[in-house]
C-alpha cells in the first residue's frame, strides 16, 4: 500500500512539472513553519522568531504557534515546534505529542516530560558522574488531592531529619522537584527556616 501510493505522488509530481514546464509555471511553493510555543516570556521567542526569519531562507518562516483546534491523529500547521510552556500546561503536552507522532519535530521531546523532573534529573547526573550538589526528595506537607492519611502507610513517621539536614548541610535550596522559573523556590539558612517554609501552601 505505502509503495503503491508512493509511486502515485511521483506520478503526479512528474505530469506536475512537465505541465508546468510546458506552460512556463512557476514550481509549487511549500512553506515550512518553525513554530514558537511559549507562555508569559517575550523576550527570547520574539528574538527567536526574527533570528529565524532574518535568515530569509527561502520556504522557511518562523512565528508563535497559533492553535485553534487540536484533532487526534491529525497534524499541524508547523514541521518544526520549540516548546518553552507544555511543562505548565497539559493542554499543550497533548498537542504536541500528537504532533510529534504526525511528523511535526518537536523541541523539547514531549514525551520526556514524564521523566523530565528536578529530582530524577539530578540522580542521572550522579550516575554518570556530572557533580550535582546533594539532594533528597521530601513528601509534600498538605496530602496530595485525592489522598490522605491512609495513603502513606509506607511512609515512616517521622523521617529521619537530622541524617537528611546532615547530608544536605545549609544553606540549602528547597524548591518543587518538577516545574521551572525559579517558583517557589526558597534560601533556607537553618532548620528554623526549613520549619516555616514548609507551612507555605505550594510545598
Amino acid at each position: 500500500m505505502f509503495a503503491v501510493y508512493c509511486q502515485k505522488c511521483l506520478a503526479i509530481w512528474r505530469n506536475y512539472r512537465t505541465f508546468a514546464a510546458f506552460f512556463d509555471l512557476k514550481p509549487l511553493h511549500i512553506v515550512k513553519k518553525i513554530g514558537i510555543l511559549h507562555g508569559r516570556e517575550s523576550s527570547f521567542p520574539a528574538a527567536l522568531v526574527a533570528r529565524i526569519n532574518a535568515k530569509n531562507v527561502e520556504g522557511i518562516v518562523a512565528e508563535p504557534v497559533s492553535l485553534n483546534k487540536v484533532m487526534q491523529g491529525y497534524p499541524s500547521d508547523y514541521a518544526v515546534i520549540f516548546d518553552r510552556i507544555s511543562q505548565d500546561v497539559p493542554f499543550y503536552r497533548g498537542f504536541l505529542k500528537n504532533a510529534a507522532l504526525m511528523g511535526t519535530a518537536v523541541i523539547n521531546n514531549p514525551f520526556w516530560w514524564s521523566a523530565d523532573e528536578k529530582f530524577f534529573n539530578n540522580c542521572l547526573a550522579v550516575h554518570i558522574g556530572v557533580p550535582v550538589p546533594k539532594t533528597v526528595l521530601l513528601p509534600s506537607h498538605e496530602h496530595p488531592d485525592d489522598t490522605n492519611a491512609d495513603s502513606f502507610t509506607n511512609l515512616k513517621y517521622p523521617l529521619d531529619w537530622e541524617s537528611i539536614f546532615g547530608y544536605v548541610g545549609f544553606p540549602a535550596f528547597m524548591k518543587p522537584f518538577s516545574g521551572g522559573g525559579w517558583k517557589s523556590v526558597y534560601k533556607l539558612d537553618t532548620v528554623q527556616d526549613f520549619g516555616k517554609n514548609t507551612k507555605k501552601p505550594d510545598n
